[in-house]
């Protein structure tokens, strides 16, 4: 049965769209999905499923957190194999040994039109950026909290995406690994 990974955006941040992450996890069972794990409070699950469409199980596992807890988060899921396959790509290897300045923002679409002239423009001189089909790497030593191109990201890329940094993009992958 394919691992699945589930991100949500936007959940459990400055105590906004609370969802405790055991509750979470029984939601996803609640669904039929086997074996359902989560990692941090930000929103991360991996869990088995039969199921091959990534969109429709994406917005089965956002309406139950609808009914259940009141609001309705963006929801992105991706196959395990999906997850490798953008972890192989990273167009920054030497970044990982410092997991925390390297992000892969995961998104919905591939964009049709990014505007990279945009994204230059917002680039730090330390910070590197690349696209690859729908994810967007960053890699920005000082930190994101500051970056006018972490800020502006979403926007100038034209597709709904969720960032997690490279530390809990690798746990994703090694909690795929667990049967």
């Amino acid at each position: 049965m394919p691992t699945w990974v589930a991100l949500l955006r936007g959940v459990n941040v400055g105590g906004k769209n609370r969802l405790p992450m055991k509750e979470w996890a029984a939601g996803l069972a609640s669904l039929g999905l086997k074996n359902p794990r989560t990692y941090i409070q930000s929103g991360n699950a991996v869990f088995e499923s039969p199921r091959k469409d990534a969109r429709r199980l994406a917005d089965s596992i956002a309406k139950q957190v609808e009914t259940a807890h009141g609001f309705r988060p963006h929801v992105l899921t991706l196959t395990a194999a999906r997850l490798n396959e953008l972890i192989a790509a990273n167009p920054f290897p030497e970044a990982a040994s410092d997991p925390k300045s390297l992000h892969l923002y995961f998104l919905s679409a591939t964009p049709a039109r990014a505007d990279s002239t945009a994204l230059d423009a917002a680039k730090a001189d330390s910070e590197r950026w690349s696209l690859y089909e729908d994810a967007f790497y960053l890699h920005a030593p000082a930190g994101i909290g500051r970056s006018k191109l972490a800020a502006g990201a979403e926007k100038w890329l034209g597709t709904p995406a969720t960032a997690r940094n490279w530390r809990t993009v690798l746990q994703l992958q090694a909690m795929c690994l667990v049967d």
